[in-house]
């Protein structure tokens, strides 16, 4: 068992809370049994680490629960953690997400979970949050490791695919316009600021979800609301 927390090991693990030594080393953490299960199941997982023995996880090395707070940097120590290579399959749904300058980790999160839901399975980003941001992670609840991801501009994603119809919330309420047939890409704005003028210039069609008695929406509810409706499914 590792119980010093000046450990050379353990202190490499912490530094992955850093989003610049994540990128360094192409790796991230993930906390919590069902997490590791998932990143288990992606292939992904590097090293596990836990406070005592678990059959679900053999191969794990324990630690003291001081440790554990050392590398998860929380006040609650969780029982079991991975760490992970960032390696992801790479493929373009006929549904696509573009999630353009988002910085809450919890929104990001909450959108990528909802877009595993409504199989919109390739996320583009545009200057986000970091999606091994910690929040992000644990708001996946493991979609994270079922979709596919691009980092790349609007502008840019529009000339590679030409073919996929770019959509963004209506400016005009009164617009109606039929339901758009796949391939499109659905792009959502950030938080403050929304969808910028430019990428509204480029959207093929605009979409936009009736509300009373408030004038907008939060963008992780506002996303989820849209990819449920054009998703071709009924929750009826």
């Amino acid at each position: 068992m590792i119980t010093s927390v000046q450990n050379a090991k353990i202190k490499m693990v912490a530094k992955l809370h850093q989003k610049k030594y994540r990128d360094e080393t192409k790796q991230f953490i993930v906390e919590g049994e069902h997490l590791v299960i998932e990143a288990q199941k992606a292939h992904v997982v590097i090293d596990i680490y836990a406070l005592e023995a678990m059959p679900r996880f053999s191969n794990a090395e324990l630690v003291s629960e001081a440790v554990m707070k050392k590398m998860t940097n929380t006040k609650q120590a969780p029982k079991v953690i991975a760490i992970c290579k960032q390696q992801f399959n790479q493929f373009l749904s006929d549904k696509v997400l573009i999630l353009e300058h988002l910085q809450d980790p919890g929104n990001v999160g909450t959108l990528l979970r909802s877009a595993l839901a409504f199989d919109f399975k390739t996320i583009v980003l545009d200057d986000c949050v970091d999606i091994f941001n910690p929040k992000v992670i644990r708001a996946t609840q493991g979609a994270l490791f079922q979709l596919s991801f691009l980092s790349m501009d609007v502008e840019a994603f529009n000339k590679k695919y030409p073919r996929y119809q770019l959509l963004v919330t209506a400016v005009d309420k009164t617009a109606r316009h039929p339901r758009p047939i796949p391939p499109f890409a659905l792009v959502l704005g950030n938080e403050g600021q929304g969808v910028k003028a430019a990428t509204k210039k480029l959207s093929n069609q605009s979409v936009h979800i009736p509300t009373v008695n408030v004038e907008s929406l939060n963008v992780a509810v506002a996303g989820s609301i849209l990819m449920q409706a054009l998703s071709n499914e009924t929750i009826f």
